[in-house]
């Protein structure tokens, strides 16, 4: 979904229009739907647009953030409670805009392990499902592991990084850093 999109959207995108009534209607059936309507279309990867009737304004990410809120209330949350803690405390924080690439990338990195495992587990029986199933926690683990342990180092690198300029930066107007 791309929200820098001009009002005229691409002419394959569905355009759901959000009313004041927070009533959302789908341009594509010409019918009113809910928010459990919009959450197939982002589970089947349809391309679409959520604009607010009056204005035009793209709206689409606050819709999705809705979707997030449903699921986070029922069934069991993705996020705990520190988490969610710590997310607030990065918006208006110095590594804010770095925050929503690095996790980007992290579930990019998920999404691609997923499909890989995917593809390479055609053709399994239920026998050999039950099996990997009784042993899934570490395996996962594991592969998890690498995964963190990489996000780690890259975070630790450009902390560095940005240590490096800052003082580059200050001492260029004379400031002496304690680095």
């Amino acid at each position: 979904m791309n929200t820098t999109k001009s009002p005229q959207a691409d002419a394959h995108q569905r355009i759901i229009k959000k009313y004041p009534n927070r009533r959302l209607y789908d341009t594509t059936t010409s019918a009113y739907i809910t928010l459990s309507d919009v959450k197939p279309l982002v589970m089947t990867r349809e391309a679409f647009e959520v604009r607010d009737a009056k204005t035009g304004e793209d709206i689409t990410r606050s819709i999705l953030l809705q979707i997030i809120l449903e699921e986070e209330a029922n069934g069991s949350p993705m996020f705990t409670a520190p988490v969610l803690e710590s997310l607030i405390r990065f918006y208006g924080h110095a590594m804010q805009g770095f925050l929503g690439g690095y996790l980007e990338k992290n579930i990019e990195s998920l999404i691609d392990v997923q499909t890989r495992f995917a593809e390479q587990s055609k053709g399994i029986s239920p026998e050999m499902w039950s099996q990997y199933m009784a042993i899934q926690p570490p395996v996962l683990q594991a592969m998890m592991g690498g995964t963190l342990e990489q996000s780690k180092a890259m975070l630790s690198q450009m902390h560095e990084q940005m240590q490096k300029q800052a003082g580059q930066m200050l001492g260029a107007f004379g400031i002496k850093t304690g680095s």
